[in-house]
């Protein structure tokens, strides 16, 4: 189990980008984090992963203070050395199993990576961190450039890990790649967890969000178009 204590984290003083969040997610579970732009989904990440200072508050793995051990965690965006084929980039994290995981991306792995298309760089990276043997797996947008084939086999690999005893942590910004996939989703707003929702109320989230959307700006919408 993953719990998030009071986590809070500051950018600047006195502006919190995560406040006072708490959150627990179960062991073999598939978990969607939602929420607008600014809503702190990737200083989340970030947070969880250890790559940002908490201000305070405590995630915990098992009831202890989690690790990197524990944790392999695919930014938004991915960085790649120049100059290093697709085949020495996942040898940095180890050489087992390439070929293997090959095999259902298909990727060209003895070309150099900057002549991959934004496609091929994410199937890339995805292989490195979904090859790594950790129980808590964290995607941020990992759906962001792959084509519907390879959506499609992203959500069974996933699923398929959820089934082998992996925790999965995943961001989105179309709902519909979360619902598809996921056991709970949960809406961050403003630095916290606003409501969170189970596979049998995922008909009622998007309804929510979308009338969060429009209270915010129907006004808006009016006087622009001079209604």
């Amino acid at each position: 189990m993953i719990t998030i204590e009071n986590l809070t984290v500051s950018y600047r003083k006195g502006v919190n980008v995560i406040d006072s969040l708490n959150l627990t997610m179960n062991d073999n579970t598939i978990n969607g984090i939602v929420g607008l732009n600014g809503a702190g989904k990737t200083t989340l990440f970030n947070a969880i992963f250890g790559l940002i200072k908490k201000d305070k508050g405590e995630v915990l793995f098992s009831r202890q203070t989690i690790t990197k051990k524990e944790i392999v965690y695919l930014p938004t965006e991915n960085f790649f050395y120049p100059l290093i084929t697709g085949r020495e980039y996942l040898s940095l994290f180890d050489n087992s199993g390439i070929d293997k995981w090959n095999s259902l991306f298909k990727l060209p792995l003895d070309t150099i990576i900057d002549d991959y298309s934004t496609g091929m760089k994410k199937k890339l990276a995805l292989m490195g961190i979904l090859k790594q043997n950790k129980p808590i797996i964290m995607l941020d947008e990992p759906f962001n450039g792959l084509d519907i084939e390879s959506c499609h086999l992203l959500k069974l690999i996933l699923l398929r890990m959820k089934e082998a005893g992996k925790t999965l942590i995943i961001s989105s910004h179309i709902i519909e790649s979360l619902t598809n996939v996921c056991d709970y989703i949960h809406y961050l707003e403003s630095g916290k967890v606003k409501f969170s929702r189970n596979k049998e109320q995922f008909h009622e989230l998007e309804k929510e969000v979308f009338s969060i959307i429009e209270n915010e700006n129907t006004e808006a919408i009016k006087e622009l178009i001079n209604y």
